[in-house]
């Protein structure tokens, strides 16, 4: 098992990260509330396509510590900033899943684009996942609300329920068994439950809009129509209005964890696109 360690004034966090194949270095960024074992059918098609591809576990989740505090998107995007910096990764390929999309679009923010080749926005939270006055689409308060109570109350018995509507189950059962929703619920109810609640705020909360304009490298956003997790109408259709040199592809009847449900079709995106 491999780890680098985020040192910092207040803290000593250990992340665990794998690190496999030659070339071009493409980082995967897991969404929440899952673990780099996410990326299971991508890493492989990366690698055969002659990358790197370096997969970690956000703080909190898998084999990473697991701070008490520190889950804003600032540190989470030093966490990723550490990977690239103690891996001396040069012209990397960015590639955020979901709340992985916050870690992207806050690292072109806080550290730059300099040493950033292109970008990738999968089933994405960005740019804002709540509603607002200014964000019609958005989820309603009281929805997100209720995610927080489950999560407190019964977190194990959320997550049961939750990867049914992340692969939108009852229409996706050729390609989802029931042994990977047992897969995911296991990852998922393995977390820290403390870093699990403040993770889901950090991507509830937090408005990126005035932050897309920092995503000034050639950037892939792919989301599908029947996301019932992060509406395509809040997310990728404003994330591909305000990043101005993007590829928006929507992919029909995709649920958010498209990553398994349209592998191949995810795959020979970021692919073509990486190349």
């Amino acid at each position: 098992m491999a780890f680098l360690t985020h040192e910092t004034e207040t803290q000593s966090v250990d992340l665990y990260f794998e690190d496999h194949g030659h070339g071009q270095p493409v980082i995967l960024i897991h969404g929440w509330p899952l673990s780099h074992r996410a990326w299971e059918q991508q890493v492989w098609a990366i690698v055969e396509a002659g990358y790197r591809c370096i997969t970690y576990d956000r703080r909190g989740f898998g084999d990473s510590d697991a701070p008490w505090d520190a889950y804003d998107y600032s540190t989470l995007a030093a966490d990723l900033n550490q990977i690239i910096t103690q891996l001396e990764l040069k012209n990397v390929i960015l590639v955020g899943f979901s709340m992985g999309g916050g870690e992207v679009v806050r690292y072109c923010t806080d550290f730059g684009t300099a040493n950033i080749d292109k970008v990738a926005l999968i089933s994405s939270i960005i740019p804002l996942v709540a509603k607002k006055e200014d964000n019609p689409e958005g989820v309603p308060q009281e929805e997100l609300d209720g995610i927080m109570d489950a999560l407190e109350s019964d977190r194990v018995g959320f997550l049961k329920n939750f990867h049914k509507n992340f692969y939108n189950y009852e229409d996706n059962k050729e390609e989802i068994s029931e042994a990977q929703l047992h897969y995911d619920w296991s990852i998922a109810a393995y977390a820290s439950p403390n870093a699990t609640i403040k993770a889901a705020k950090a991507w509830a909360e937090t408005d990126f809009r005035p932050e897309l304009k920092n995503v000034n490298v050639p950037t892939l956003i792919i989301h599908g129509d029947a996301d019932a997790i992060v509406p395509i109408a809040t997310s990728g259709e404003k994330a591909a209005a305000g990043i101005e040199n993007s590829t928006y592809k929507v992919f029909s009847n995709g649920p958010h964890g498209l990553n398994l449900t349209h592998k191949h079709e995810l795959n020979n995106a970021l692919v073509a696109f990486f190349k």
